[in-house]
């Protein structure tokens, strides 16, 4: 019977194993960017700019129409039958070819709009990448913390189980039972409340991916922290050159620049052309008589010359206000980067406190560390009582979560700096 069941655990072990998928930082990040919903609907959006952008769309080729028809008729007249047919067609071609240069107006405008959507998508997936490290790093700072509160847990238990043995040959009272209890109760507490947690996480980090179905991976990636020595000059022309949010209004600023030619390009003479061919046959008949037919054709070909030459100052209008909102367009484009400036100021001062706090939370928790041991020796020995030995484990229970927090607060200002200087794509390709 033992063997038995044991078989049946090892299967049961072997299952679990398999059902558990190894998942790194990069694959998780190829995860998202292939099913994430609002790269998804960028992307698409995307297919349409650059569907859009096409020189028919902008008006350079003529618009062709073909028409057929079949007016039949059958009248009574004077006992007489009257059957008349009149089967016509024709062809028709529409061309404007001049309109003050509209169309390589247009032409462009859907040009810097299909770069608009690109750049788009491309904030999109670098918010994605972002999201997706913090959330990847969150699943794995979580599991720590679980990890550090199953520690604790185990020495308050541990001591709670020492206390009862005690309690048995007369060397403990009830009072210290109930202390023990009461510190591996709450610590048992912390760690369910961690659990829940540690879920939570795995739940987003799923979320972000795009998947529906619960999969237990397994996370391959170290939680640790690797720094890096930056230099604010370079991180700068970085951002001057990469930022997106950047580049789109540098866009922005074309596209107004397209708006104000488009508004010059209403004062403009247009010229159209129309022309094309009908043709007609027609066939009568009386009674018994035998069908007459005629047929007949006509072609046309014609150029208009327009221009107008006044709307009632709309079109002055139009073109003083397309300047007024390229000029407004330069001062944002000014706000943005010396908010640009700012802020990667902010984010390279708050990277190198980041670094340095690493270094303090280290130091805390190996001295944290070292501190439990020998008050462990000692509590066993009784050199120090319970209430001293519960403040300690509080101490590096506080000292333990202080270090990963620090590891993941640093991922976040280092994943910060790099969004801003638009390389987080570069980094985690």
């Amino acid at each position: 019977m033992n063997k038995i069941l044991t078989l049946i655990l090892i299967m049961a072990t072997g299952l679990f194993a398999q059902a558990q998928q190894p998942l790194s930082l990069t694959n998780a990040i190829i995860k998202a960017l292939e099913n994430n919903y609002d790269i998804v609907i960028a992307k698409q959006n995307q297919t349409i700019a650059e569907i859009e952008n096409n020189w028919g769309t902008a008006g350079r080729y003529p618009y062709i129409n073909l028409s057929l028809g079949d007016n039949n008729s059958y009248r009574a007249v004077d006992g007489d039958n009257l059957t008349s047919i009149n089967l016509s067609g024709g062809a028709s071609v529409n061309w404007t070819i001049f309109d003050g240069y509209s169309v390589n107006i247009t032409k462009t405008r859907l040009e810097e709009l299909e770069n608009l959507s690109k750049n788009n998508t491309a904030v999109m997936v670098e918010g994605t990448i972002q999201s997706v490290i913090l959330a990847y790093y969150d699943v794995l700072l979580q599991k720590e913390i679980l990890a550090t509160y199953n520690e604790v847990m185990a020495l308050s238990q541990d001591r709670f189980q020492k206390t009862e043995q005690q309690k048995e040959y007369g060397s403990a009272v009830t009072y210290d039972v109930l202390q023990a209890q009461n510190a591996y109760l709450a610590d048992r507490s912390n760690y369910l409340l961690q659990e829940v947690s540690y879920k939570n996480s795995k739940r987003n980090l799923a979320y972000l991916m795009a998947e529906k179905e619960a999969v237990d991976y397994e996370y391959t990636d170290n939680f640790e922290a690797i720094t890096e020595d930056y230099a604010i000059a370079d991180l700068r022309a970085q951002m001057i050159e990469n930022n997106k949010s950047l580049q789109n209004q540098y866009i922005n600023q074309r596209l107004l620049e397209n708006a104000i030619a488009s508004a010059k390009s209403a004062f403009s003479p247009s010229l159209d052309f129309s022309g094309g061919i009908t043709g007609m046959r027609a066939g009568s008949k009386i009674g018994d008589t035998d069908m007459d037919w005629n047929n007949s054709a006509n072609f046309y070909g014609n150029f208009t010359l327009s221009w107008n030459l006044f709307s009632g100052g709309n079109r002055k209008r139009a073109l003083q206000i397309a300047e007024i909102d390229s000029d407004i367009a330069e001062i944002q484009l000014t706000d943005m980067q010396h908010d640009l400036d700012n802020s990667l100021a902010n984010l390279f001062e708050f990277y190198q406190v980041r670094k340095e706090l690493l270094m303090v939370a280290d130091e805390n928790l190996q001295a944290a560390r070292l501190n439990l041991q020998i008050s462990r020796e000692k509590f066993e020995a009784g050199a120090i009582n319970s209430f001293n030995f519960r403040d300690v484990q509080e101490i590096y229970l506080r000292a333990a979560q202080g270090k990963l927090e620090a590891i993941y607060n640093f991922i976040n200002a280092q994943t910060s700096l790099l969004r801003l200087t638009g390389v987080i794509v570069q980094e985690y390709e």
